[in-house]
């Protein structure tokens, strides 16, 4: 989306990454200027599609374009409520698939009853918006919220070198040897 939104080019955001982007400028934006159909509401599962969002908030932006005259490529003079919407809705979406499946968990009895802890990791753990939705749903649902500190949270290595680190707290060992492991590319 920030590039889609061209924010190297905006004077605030020329040296940010995209996320740190988008969070900047949604800090002044307005969320409600602008609603975004959230995707796979008709699923009852706990998997996420951004895909399906970024083609909700592409055709959006290109209506603002048609609205404003100008073409892509060009800063939109409502740039700062499409940044507040997107991460708006990309935190309700994390949040309504996260709460699915801390219920699922609870429900089969994956998590314990007591002391229930939600990790979340990656360069979505930075953005601080969606920390703070995570952590009122965390409190509203007894779970604790571990996040490691923003600056660990660039990508997602550090996500696998923490589950590493956590199989090998729990004695579940690492694996020495690749040659009977089988993945399949997505």
């Amino acid at each position: 989306v920030a590039r889609r939104l061209s924010l190297r080019k905006h004077p605030e955001c020329h040296s940010m990454a995209g996320g740190k982007a988008i969070e900047h400028l949604a800090q002044t934006g307005d969320q409600e200027r602008l609603t975004f159909r959230l995707p796979m509401r008709q699923y009852r599962n706990c998997d996420f599609s951004f895909s399906g969002l970024q083609n909700v908030i592409n055709n959006a932006i290109v209506q603002k374009e048609k609205e404003e005259g100008i073409q892509e490529g060009e800063i939109l003079s409502c740039v700062k409520d499409v940044a507040a919407a997107v991460q708006h809705a990309v935190a309700v979406h994390i949040i309504q698939r996260t709460y699915r499946a801390m219920l699922f968990c609870i429900k089969n009895s994956i998590l314990p009853s007591k002391n229930a802890t939600l990790v979340v990791s990656g360069g979505v753990a930075s953005n601080q918006y969606i920390r703070k939705v995570l952590q009122n749903l965390a409190d509203a649902n007894d779970f604790a919220l571990l996040c490691p500190p923003p600056r660990l949270c660039t990508d997602n290595g550090v996500m696998i070198a923490w589950n590493g680190i956590e199989r090998l707290r729990a004695g579940l060992g690492v694996l020495h040897s690749t040659a009977g492991v089988r993945y399949e590319p997505r």
